[in-house]
């Protein structure tokens, strides 16, 4: 990327989150992520060009000094920060604020600093041969895969049903979304596969923030926040017809919707459970706590006919499982340890360097999180140790994986340069190599834990209040919890 030589007709809009804006480069697999402002602040930034630039910086260290190292490196993707001329990012704002959703028009992106992340685009995977057909892209946004302990919780309901599922009622009481989603994280992170088939075929059914399809590049099926209509599963599914055709010796135009839906999640859950090529085993410890299984999921345990063997130890899953169970004390139980180091901080204000609160994260942060005593000695070392861990967990619930499947025909199955790709192969033709990547790695802020807990709070109040009702609607989402599953 020659950096004197940028032009906003190079780029494009590709999405955005609450902090940043992507663009996406038009021939080249690159994004730029660029830092947002509220609106208010659009004439007088709220930092300086060499603060936005730590700020990026911190977001490297953060994702390749310790997310890396807890979940594996060939997942990450942590990019660098680069210094872009101020009059192309001034014209690229313009370009692409007509192509902005409205509802996130209250910020506005930086063209005051010049700093952006530059990435790999992982919707446009570069294993992918343009003559070929087009890759598939899958972005899934997990959430957290377990129920805390019930030591440190003051409501009950919180080891019952899962944090996602109580939030989607108070999600739908505010009138965020129009419909509940039927997908259960507990489902998903159980290594069932007819669980995982089950929780997959939701996220799509209601796909939400948590679930997106790319083709080529291009978002073919996602939903829009606030809005009344249901993202369009025919076309989603004529899209995907071509790929599934020849599946199971079935041929051309007798693919049933169903069957190409079917073989669709089933390419998913083989890409989510392979072992990435390590020889980890299967780790089912967990099942024995009981911290598996949300009762708002609706799926029918007596209909699980294999039981649940848990996620292989060097799959994806289980990767930001683990992290994501650094969280030992739930918010309930780790705010006074904020609290305990907040005082301390307001106490010897210069003791935050030392404590490392706001990084740099570094081997010395990993150390302080990875070191932690198993027992509260009253210190505020292991309180920070604590919290730095709770952050990191955090991280891992708000983080995305981008499954990538690209079509193999049979001379590049034979094609030595793809065999680093995992093949998989226990599915019938047409093969897939695929690769999974995990993003939206952002280090959570230490000052937002008092605001962790209200919401926490709300969405549990919001849950008991309605007792976990909601309007009544057409369940149809009961009828087919039977599943079947193609010899292995």
């Amino acid at each position: 990327m020659e950096l004197d030589k940028m032009d906003e007709n190079d780029w494009k809009y590709h999405g955005e989150g609450n902090k940043s804006l992507v663009v996406s480069h038009v021939q080249h697999p690159r994004v730029l992520r660029l830092l947002k402002y509220p609106a208010e602040d659009s004439e007088n930034p709220p930092q300086t060009a060499e603060q936005a630039y730590r700020q990026i910086q911190n977001i490297v260290d953060f994702s390749s000094n310790v997310m890396s190292s807890l979940l594996g490196e060939k997942f990450i993707h942590s990019g660098e920060v680069v210094k872009l001329p101020l009059e192309f990012v001034r014209q690229l704002s313009i370009k692409v604020q007509h192509q902005r959703p409205a509802w996130r028009c209250d910020k506005v992106m930086d063209i005051y600093s010049g700093c952006a992340l530059c990435l790999p685009n992982l919707t446009s995977p570069a294993l992918h041969q343009p003559t070929h057909t087009p890759p598939l892209c899958i972005e899934i946004k997990p959430k957290c895969g377990f129920l805390p302990s019930p030591k440190h919780v003051s409501k009950d309901i919180k080891t019952k049903v899962c944090r996602y599922c109580m939030h989607q009622h108070y999600k739908v009481a505010n009138g965020k979304w129009k419909r509940r989603s039927f997908y259960c994280p507990l489902d998903l992170f159980s290594g069932n596969r007819q669980r995982m088939h089950f929780a997959i075929k939701h996220l799509i059914e209601e796909p939400q923030n948590n679930f997106k399809v790319f083709k080529g590049g291009q978002c073919i099926y996602s939903s829009k926040e606030g809005s009344d209509e249901s993202p369009d599963m025919n076309s989603l599914l004529h899209h995907l017809r071509p790929y599934f055709l020849h599946a199971n010796n079935r041929m051309n135009s007798h693919v049933t919707s169903k069957a190409v839906l079917n073989d669709f999640i089933q390419v998913l859950v083989n890409a989510l459970l392979s072992s990435g090529g390590g020889d980890g085993g299967v780790v089912a410890d967990r099942q024995a706590e009981g911290r598996s299984f949300c009762e708002a999921s609706i799926f029918n345990k007596e209909r699980i006919r294999h039981g649940s063997l848990g996620l292989p130890s060097d799959s994806v899953l289980f990767r930001i499982l683990q992290t994501q169970m650094l969280d030992t004390l739930d918010i309930e139980g780790l705010y006074p340890l904020y609290r305990q180091v907040e005082q301390h901080l307001q106490d010897f204000p210069k003791e935050r360097t030392r404590l490392q609160i706001e990084g740099p994260y570094n081997e010395a942060f990993l150390e302080k999180l990875q070191k932690c005593p198993a027992e509260d000695d009253g210190s505020v070392e292991y309180a920070v140790a604590k919290v730095h861990q709770y952050r990191v967990a955090m991280t891992a619930k708000d983080c995305s994986i981008m499954v990538a499947l690209v079509p193999s025909s049979e001379e590049e199955e034979d094609n030595e340069s793809l065999s680093s790709q995992r093949q998989l192969r226990d599915f019938r033709p047409p093969a897939f190599s695929y690769s999974a990547s995990i993003l939206d790695l952002d280090p959570k802020p230490f000052d937002s834990i008092p605001r962790q807990l209200r919401l926490d709070q709300k969405i549990v109040t919001c849950y008991l209040r309605t007792g976990g009702a909601l309007p009544k609607g057409p369940v149809r989402e009961k009828e087919d919890c039977t599943l079947l599953f193609h010899p292995m």
